[in-house]
């Protein structure tokens, strides 16, 4: 079990006029290997809960243990857990400083007192694994384009080699070309290296289409927990909450409704075509 959260609360301004209760008795398990998305709308508490994941905020109270410890305890080692749980922020290329890509991307492994050879290996290994051609390695990263400052960005967090990638709405801002490229890279990176990945997402489209399992933050709280089949299922529940699911989602209960023998649990465009398609061939 990489990270289990136990009765985790976190309150912002504790003790203040300002004081917000951001995270309420927070409960979840995120196995290994695991490709989970979480949603929510503005201010429901996923960012907070992500920055919790490798201690970057305090719990108030409660519990994070990462493989068995409990990472609040005296003495633990957060760098450590820092290299383990790697966290790409929204916008991550504004963090780009470096002068060129490749010297970016060595600079994680680098600070942690690895051999040049062996931080060397680790850059070329993650910006291979994020689709950067060798061309662009001796480059500036302000010359590339955002979606290659991205992939630049998250190369960077990939060389410390986590076990655990959380990434905070990694396509903001991209264009639908670019937002496809990213996420088809990190689902390769999820399969062939076989780490836990954690997206945060305001694209139902693509929760539905990547990952295995949704957890909905509703004020602090989760909302649900479920597979992407069942989460969308209480699509008038997202509702209720700014939340939405998947257009597929609505097409396809709105062809229940008139009589057709479609799956009204397709969540992507592809499950739907061959639900439809099967429908067709049933009344022919």
């Amino acid at each position: 079990m990489a990270i289990r959260i136990e009765h985790l609360n976190y309150v912002y301004s504790e003790g203040t006029a300002f004081e917000k209760h951001a995270l309420k008795d927070i409960n979840l398990e995120l196995p290994d290997g695991q490709f989970i998305g979480v949603i929510g709308h503005t201010g429901s508490g996923k960012s907070t809960l992500i920055q919790h994941l490798n201690g970057l905020l305090k719990g108030t109270s409660g519990a994070i243990y990462y493989n068995g410890k409990n990472i609040y305890e005296e003495g633990y080692d957060l760098r450590t857990l820092r290299s383990k749980v790697g966290l790409v922020f929204q916008y991550p290329e504004h963090q780009l400083f470096e002068v060129d890509v490749f010297s970016d991307v060595c600079f994680g492994p680098k600070n942690l007192g690895l051999p040049k050879e062996e931080v060397e290996r680790r850059a070329k290994e993650a910006l291979r694994l994020v689709g950067l051609k060798e061309k662009h390695y001796r480059k500036s990263p302000f010359e590339l384009s955002g979606g290659q400052k991205r992939r630049v960005a998250i190369a960077g967090i990939l060389a410390m080699e986590p076990d655990v990638l959380v990434l905070d709405e990694p396509t903001a801002g991209l264009d639908p070309k670019g937002r496809d490229e990213i996420l088809d890279q990190v689902a390769l990176l999820h399969k062939e290296k076989h780490i836990t990945v954690v997206l945060v997402s305001h694209s139902m489209e693509d929760v539905a289409r990547y990952v295995e399992r949704i957890i909905v933050m509703n004020k602090g709280q989760v909302m649900f927990d479920d597979t992407p089949q069942q989460v969308f299922q209480h699509y008038r529940e997202l509702e209720s909450v700014g939340l939405a699911a998947p257009q597929v989602t609505y097409l396809m209960h709105d062809l229940k409704e008139k009589g057709w023998n479609v799956d009204p649990q397709a969540t992507t465009v592809e499950e739907a075509a061959e639900s439809i398609f099967a429908a067709l061939h049933k009344k022919a």
